[in-house]
C-alpha cells in the first residue's frame, strides 16, 4: 500500500486521529493501539505545554490515517499507531521518531518506545536499530461491567459526588496535588490546569467522581471516559489523598464511575496498569507494553 508521511496538524488532525483510533480499536494480536480517550487525555494533561506538537507524524493512504508516531508528556518518548494492514511501515516510523521524537542532552540523542510484548516483528525492528529492552511496561487490564451492577458503598460520613453535582475546582486540585503526592497544599496556579483538563470535548462531569469526606473536602478521585463506539469505559486520572488511603474510598470512586458507565452502555472498562489495587477489583490484565530505548551521538 502507498503511503505519504506528513507533520501533524492540531487543528485539522486531532479528531480524525481519535476516529482512527475508534476504527482500529482492538484488545488482542500483536500491535495493539492507544484507546481514543487516552488520545484525548494527553491533549487535554497539563504536561501537553511541554511537549512539541509538531514533531507528530502522521502517515495516509487513499486520504485515510493508517498511521501515527507520537509523544505522550514528555519529549523523548515515541508512541505508534498503526493500521493492522500496515504493519511495514514499523522501521520507516521508527526512523521518524528518531528524528522528531527524541531528545537530545549533552550531545547524546535518547529515545523510548513503547512496544507491545507480543509484536516480535516490531521488537526485530527495534532490536536491528541497536534498541535494547528495557525494565519498564506499560500494562493494560480490562474489567468487565456487571449488569445489574453491585451497590456501591463509603464508611459513614463520607459522601461519593459527581463534578456535576459539586465542581469545586480548589477541592479538585487539592485532592489530585496530595493524591499524586506533590505535596500538602498545592500552588494557586493549578485552578487552570483543571479547567484545561475539563474543558476537553468529550469529558463529562457526571462521570468524574470524588468522595467528600466530613470535613467537605474531596479526598478520592476517579476520572472516567467514555467510548461510546465500542461500549468501552476509560479510567484516568485516580488519586486518594494520603490521609484517607486504606478505607475503600479509591475502590468506591472507581466501582462508582464504572456503574455510571455501565449504565450508559459500557461493557467493559479499561485502565493502563496492572498494579494490585487495580486487580483488588477485578480488573484483568490483557497485554503489556515494554520500554525499548536507544543512545546515539
Amino acid at each position: 500500500m502507498r503511503t505519504t508521511v506528513r507533520q501533524y496538524d492540531h487543528a485539522a488532525d486531532y479528531e480524525k486521529v481519535g476516529r482512527f483510533l475508534v476504527r482500529t480499536y482492538r484488545t488482542t494480536g500483536e500491535h495493539i493501539n492507544w484507546v481514543q480517550p487516552r488520545w484525548e487525555y494527553m491533549h487535554y494533561h497539563p504536561l501537553i505545554r511541554g511537549v512539541d506538537l509538531d514533531s507528530i507524524g502522521v502517515w495516509e493512504a487513499h486520504g485515510e490515517i493508517v498511521g501515527v508516531v507520537h509523544p505522550e508528556h514528555y519529549m523523548g518518548t515515541a508512541y505508534f499507531e498503526i493500521d493492522p494492514e500496515c504493519g511495514d511501515l514499523k522501521g520507516e516510523m521508527l526512523m521518524y521518531a528518531e528524528k522528531h521524537v527524541s531528545a537530545r542532552r549533552d550531545g547524546v540523542r535518547r529515545l523510548r518506545v513503547w512496544i507491545n510484548d507480543e509484536d516480535d516483528d516490531f521488537q526485530k525492528v527495534a532490536s536491528e536499530r541497536g534498541y535494547a529492552k528495557g525494565d519498564g511496561c506499560e500494562p493494560m487490564s480490562h474489567f468487565a461491567v456487571a449488569d445489574p451492577f453491585p451497590p456501591v458503598t463509603v464508611p459513614a460520613g463520607f459522601r461519593l459526588k459527581s463534578l456535576a453535582e459539586d465542581n469545586d475546582l480548589r477541592k479538585v486540585d487539592r485532592v489530585l496535588w496530595r493524591g499524586f503526592n506533590h505535596g500538602d497544599e498545592p500552588p494557586d496556579d493549578g485552578i487552570g490546569d483543571r479547567k484545561f483538563m475539563q474543558s476537553a470535548p468529550n469529558y463529562r462531569k457526571d462521570l468524574n467522581i470524588v468522595v467528600e469526606a466530613p470535613d467537605g473536602n474531596f479526598v478520592s478521585y476517579c476520572g472516567m471516559w467514555y467510548e461510546p463506539v465500542h461500549s468501552l469505559a476509560y479510567v484516568e486520572p485516580v488519586a486518594t489523598d494520603p490521609e484517607y488511603r486504606r478505607m475503600g474510598l479509591g475502590r468506591a470512586a472507581v466501582l462508582e464511575g464504572v456503574r455510571r458507565c455501565g449504565a450508559m452502555g459500557a461493557r467493559v472498562a479499561c485502565v493502563g496498569t496492572a498494579k494490585p489495587f487495580y486487580l483488588s477489583l477485578g480488573f484483568q490484565q490483557v497485554y503489556n507494553r515494554s520500554v525499548w530505548q536507544r543512545e546515539w551521538t
